[in-house]
């Protein structure tokens, strides 16, 4: 479970989005994934959108900010969410992307779009040496909002030939970025070497 101390209550949140609704949206993401591992063991990368999916579902249950009820603007444009009222053109102050990655400091978009990002930093736990029944655990939760410029273009390395991604976007210095923007960061894993790893219980 999230637990009340874990969270950082000084993070600057989206307008309206509360500790309360991060709270619950983990809660939902690590029950809602528990029986979905084989997919992270086949596709990691799939898995990583699906915990954004699930981040979104969760936001819209929970929280004053809903799914983009235009399918074409949910599914591949931004914004994942929108605050509710603010009509169907959000300014980027009131748009709230969710973003998921196992990696500690990236952030990866198809766009490079202003506004508010949440992202899910997740480990898969299949000893469940964390918690009992949750081979999924949400470890750290960043909140930040970003501009056209905090982005850089990476691009694609598909061709004729087959194979390779397509172009993304990327932070930049994200580890400085991202400094102090944990809104919610578990006691109990570490980092080592850049991978997030249950803490030995110290």
């Amino acid at each position: 479970m999230a637990k009340k101390e874990d969270f950082n209550r000084d993070v600057p949140p989206p307008p309206g989005l509360t500790v309360t609704a991060i709270q619950k949206a983990i809660e939902y993401i690590e029950k809602g994934l528990a029986d979905l591992v084989e997919i992270y063991l086949e596709q990691a990368n799939v898995f990583s959108a699906i915990v954004g999916i699930y981040g979104v579902k969760a936001l819209d249950a929970t929280s004053v900010y809903e799914k983009n009820r235009h399918l074409d603007l949910a599914q591949q444009r931004f914004p994942d969410l929108r605050k509710k009222g603010s009509g169907p053109n959000p300014s980027p102050n009131l748009s709230l992307e969710s973003k998921a990655s196992k990696r500690a400091w990236a952030i990866q978009s198809h766009y490079d779009h202003s506004g508010w990002y949440i992202v899910w930093r997740y480990l898969v736990d299949p000893t469940m040496s964390l918690e009992a029944n949750k081979p999924v655990i949400v470890w750290r939760v960043d909140v930040l909002f970003l501009i056209k410029e905090d982005w850089k273009y990476e691009g694609s390395s598909a061709g004729s030939e087959g194979g390779g991604r397509t172009h993304t976007f990327g932070l930049k210095f994200p580890a400085k970025r991202l400094k102090d923007k944990a809104v919610y960061h578990r006691k109990d894993v570490k980092l080592i070497g850049g991978k997030a790893v249950p803490r030995n219980g110290d």
